[in-house]
C-alpha cells in the first residue's frame, strides 16, 4: 500500500502535523508511522557545505597562492552530529512504498534549503513532491496547507535563491577571511602582542560592524556646541504657558551671525541682551493662534524587525532572545509565522479574521477588546484598509495572534507573556478608530519679537484604548491639560497676556545616538538607514541587509567573536578595539564590504532570483567577478605599515582594556581568536 511521507523541520512541528493528520501509529526512532502516512523530521540542518579541503587537500593550509577559491561544483556532506537522523530520513525518502513526499519544513528560503539539501544527498528520484506552505501551526492551517500543497517544482526559483545565498556567504567568507588574515593578521597580532589573529569577514556581518564603528567615530569626533534659548512664561487665566523665542523674519536678530539656528544664541550675553530689551513690556500680544484637530492612526502590524526593536526598547532583551520567544509562541500555536518582513494582512486572511478575534475573547482584559470589536463589527472593513495589502507580502503576512493556545499561554514565562501581549495589542489596535487630538499653535509678540508655543490634548482615545499612550518625549512635551486648553480656546488675535517671566535656558548640541540592538535591526532592514518614523519605513522598505531570519544571529555572532560589545542592561552596541582594527583593515583593502547599499543590493539580487527575474547563472557570474577583482586588488596592496597609524588612533580609547598606556602592546589576555581551525568554515556563513 502506497504511503505519503511528511517531512518537517523539527520534531515539535512533526508532532503538530501528526495531531492534525491524526497519525497515531507507532513511534519509531526518528519517525511516526500509521497505515496511511509516515511523518519524520530534520533537526534544523542535516547537510552542510564541505570544507575546502574536501575539494583538494592543498586548501587545508591557508595560502595566498590558492586564492581565490571558486569551485565549479560545490560539495556537501552530512553533519556528523545528526547523521543518525539523516540516515532515518534518507531511508524513508527512498522507501519503495512512499510515493508522495510532503515538504513541511519552515515556509521560507531557509526551510526550502534545508529540505533540498537532504533530498539532494539522499538521491530521491521518481517521487511526487508537494510543498506545504503555512502561516501558523494551528490544525486548520496545517490541513489547509496540505490540501493546497503545490508541486515542489513551483519553488525551484526560491531554492535557487537559497543555494546562492549559502554559496555567496561561503565564498565571500572563505576567500576574504583567508585573504585578509594572511595579509593583515600578523599586523594585528604584532600590535596586540597575541599569537595569531584570524579575521572573520562576511557579506553581512562586516557591513554591520562598519555601521557600528562609523557611528562610534562620529560620536568621538562630535564637538558639543552650547547655545542659549530665551523662554517666556505667559499667564493665560490662572494657568501658565511657555513660548520659545525664534528669530523669524522681522526680528532684530533675523539672519544674525550671533544666532545658533533660529531659536538660540551662541553666547549667553546676547540672550540676556534680548531679555533686557524685552523686559519693559508687561504684556505680550497674541500675534497668531491656530487650532486644528489631528488624527493619529494605529501603527502597522509587527514584522519580526519591528517586534525585535520594540522588545529591545521596552523589555531590554536582545533580538535573538526576542526571536527565540516568538518562535516558541509560534510553535505553541499562539502566533503566526514569525520570520516575516510584511507588516500587513493578506486579503484571504482579512476575510477570515473574525476567527482570530473570536479565539482571543477568552484572554482576560485583552479578550474584552476582542469582544468589543466583534460586537461592533469593526473587523468587517479591514480588507479595504492600509492594514491589508497583498502587494506588500512575499512569503508571509504580519505576525498576529492565532486566537488559539490559551492553555499554552498560561504556562509561558512572564517575559514571553509580555511579548505575546505586544503582538495582541498591536493586532487589536488596527480595528479601532484613530486617536484624536486638539492641537493649538500659539505665536505671541513682545516688542516685535516672536515666541512660539504648541500644545495638544487627547480628545478621543481611539486605538490608544488598547495600545496605551505614546511614551515619546515630543508628545509628552506638547501635552497639556484640558483646563489650559479650554482657556486657550478663548484667545484670539490681539489678546494681551501678562508676562510672568523671561529666562535664559542653556542647552548643547547632542552627538548621534549609538545603535541599540533593536535600532540596529531596523537599520539593517532599511539598508543602513535608521529611520525613526515607522510610516516612512513602510514606504521605502526594500531588501535590506540580511533577512528577518538571520539579522539577530549576525549581531549575536559579532558579539561572540568580540568585534562588538553589547550592554545587556541597555542593549547598546559599541565596537571593541579588535572590531575597530578589523574595520580599518577592511576599509583599507575591500572597502565595498562596508557599504550597506551594496550589501543590500546582493540581497535584492537574491530576491530577483527567487522571483525568476534573473537566472542563477547570471547571479553566480557577478559574484565570482566580484571575488576575483577584490582578491586581485588586495594582493596588489602594500599598505600593512600604514595601518599602524589607524591602530594608534583607536588605541587610546581602549587603554583600560588593553593596558596600552605608555606601551601599545597588550599585557593581558586578548579576546582575539588564536587558531585557524575553528574559523576554517564557520566564519563564512553570516546567515
Amino acid at each position: 500500500m502506497a504511503k505519503a511521507l511528511y517531512i518537517a523541520e523539527k520534531p515539535s512541528v512533526a508532532q503538530e502535523f501528526a495531531k492534525a493528520l491524526q497519525v497515531t501509529g507507532r513511534k519509531s526512532d526518528g519517525f511516526i508511522e500509521s497505515d496511511e502516512a509516515v511523518i519524520t523530521w530534520c533537526v534544523g540542518h542535516l547537510v552542510t557545505m564541505s570544507y575546502p579541503e574536501a575539494y583538494d587537500m592543498k586548501y587545508k593550509k591557508w595560502s595566498l597562492s590558492t586564492l581565490p577559491f571558486l569551485p565549479k561544483e560545490f560539495k556537501y556532506e552530512v553533519i556528523p552530529g545528526v547523521k543518525k537522523q539523516f540516515d532515518t530520513v534518507k531511508r524513508l525518502l527512498t522507501r519503495p512504498d512512499v510515493d508522495t513526499i510532503y515538504v513541511c519544513t519552515d515556509s521560507g528560503r531557509e526551510g526550502e534549503y534545508i529540505y533540498r539539501l537532504v533530498e539532494q544527498m539522499a538521491g530521491v528520484k521518481g517521487k511526487s513532491r508537494r510543498r506545504v506552505w503555512i502561516d501558523s501551526q494551528t490544525q486548520e492551517e496545517i490541513l489547509r496547507g496540505i490540501r493546497e500543497a503545490k508541486d515542489l517544482s513551483e519553488y525551484d526559483n526560491l531554492a535557487s535563491s537559497a543555494y546562492l545565498r549559502a554559496k555567496e556567504d561561503y565564498l565571500m567568507g572563505i576567500n576574504f577571511s583567508r585573504l585578509l588574515t594572511l595579509k593583515y593578521g600578523n599586523v594585528i597580532s604584532a600590535y596586540l602582542n597575541t599569537k595569531y589573529t584570524v579575521l572573520s569577514v562576511g557579506r553581512v556581518m562586516t557591513c554591520v560592524l562598519g555601521m557600528v564603528v562609523r557611528r562610534e567615530r562620529e560620536i568621538r569626533c562630535f564637538e558639543k556646541t552650547p547655545f542659549y534659548r530665551v523662554v517666556a512664561s505667559f499667564l493665560i487665566g490662572e494657568r501658565t504657558a511657555e513660548g520659545e523665542y525664534r528669530a523669524v523674519e522681522g526680528s532684530r536678530y533675523y539672519g544674525s551671525p550671533l544666532l545658533y539656528k533660529e531659536n538660540g544664541f551662541k553666547r549667553e550675553e546676547t540672550a540676556r541682551e534680548l531679555i533686557s530689551y524685552l523686559k519693559p513690556e508687561e504684556n505680550a500680544r497674541v500675534y497668531e493662534i491656530t487650532r486644528k484637530r489631528e488624527k493619529k492612526n494605529p501603527p502597522l502590524l509587527y514584522n519580526l524587525a519591528e517586534l525585535q526593536n520594540e522588545c529591545s526598547r521596552m523589555l531590554k532583551i536582545s533580538p535573538d532572545e526576542t526571536l527565540r520567544i516568538v518562535q516558541e509562541l509560534y510553535e505553541k500555536k499562539l502566533v503566526t509565522y514569525p520570520r516575516t518582513d510584511a507588516r500587513v494582512l493578506s486579503t484571504a486572511v482579512a476575510k477570515e479574521i473574525y476567527r482570530n478575534l473570536k479565539g482571543l475573547t477568552g484572554f482576560g482584559e485583552l479578550g474584552d477588546f476582542a469582544s468589543e470589536i466583534l460586537q461592533t463589527g469593526a473587523y468587517k472593513g479591514i480588507a479595504g484598509t492600509k492594514y491589508t495589502n497583498d502587494k506588500q507580502i512575499t512569503d508571509h503576512y504580519a505576525i498576529i495572534p492565532t486566537g488559539q493556545g490559551q492553555g499554552a499561554y498560561n504556562n509561558l514565562s512572564p517575559q514571553a507573556k509580555q511579548v505575546y501581549c505586544f503582538v495582541v495589542k498591536r493586532f487589536l489596535s488596527i480595528f479601532y478608530p484613530p486617536a484624536v487630538y486638539q492641537k493649538i499653535s500659539l505665536v505671541t509678540e513682545l516688542r516685535g519679537e516672536k515666541f512660539f508655543s504648541g500644545y495638544r490634548v487627547l480628545l478621543k482615545e481611539g486605538y490608544l484604548k488598547v495600545a496605551g499612550a505614546s511614551d515619546s518625549k515630543e508628545e509628552q512635551d506638547q501635552s497639556c491639560d484640558r483646563v489650559l486648553l479650554e482657556t486657550m480656546e478663548k484667545l484670539k488675535k490681539g489678546s494681551l497676556l501678562p508676562v510672568k517671566e523671561l529666562a535664559v535656558r542653556e542647552g548643547e548640541t547632542s552627538p548621534p545616538k549609538r545603535y541599540n540592538s533593536g535600532s540596529m535591526i531596523l537599520a539593517m532592514e532599511n539598508a543602513g538607514q535608521l529611520i525613526e518614523d515607522e510610516e516612512l519605513r513602510s514606504q521605502i522598505k526594500g531588501s535590506g541587509i540580511g533577512t528577518s531570519a538571520t539579522r539577530a544571529e549576525i549581531l549575536k555572532k559579532l558579539v561572540h567573536i568580540k568585534y562588538l560589545a553589547l550592554n545587556k542592561k541597555t542593549q547598546i552596541l559599541t565596537p571593541t578595539q579588535l572590531g575597530e582594527m578589523v574595520f580599518d583593515v577592511v576599509n583599507s583593502s575591500i572597502r565595498s564590504l562596508l557599504n550597506p547599499e551594496l550589501t543590500a543590493s546582493w540581497e535584492k539580487g537574491l530576491t530577483y532570483v527567487a522571483e525568476g527575474s534573473i537566472t542563477e547563472e547570471e547571479y553566480m557570474e557577478k559574484l565570482q567577478k566580484f571575488i576575483v577583482s577584490r582578491t586581485d586588488g588586495v594582493l596588489g596592496l602594500n599598505n600593512q605599515y600604514q595601518l599602524k597609524n589607524c591602530f594608534d588612533a583607536v588605541a587610546p580609547f581602549y587603554k583600560k582594556s588593553y593596558n596600552l598606556a605608555g606601551d601599545r602592546r597588550a599585557k593581558g589576555k586578548s579576546p582575539v581568536s588564536k587558531g585557524k581551525k575553528q574559523n576554517n568554515k564557520g566564519e563564512e556563513a553570516d546567515e
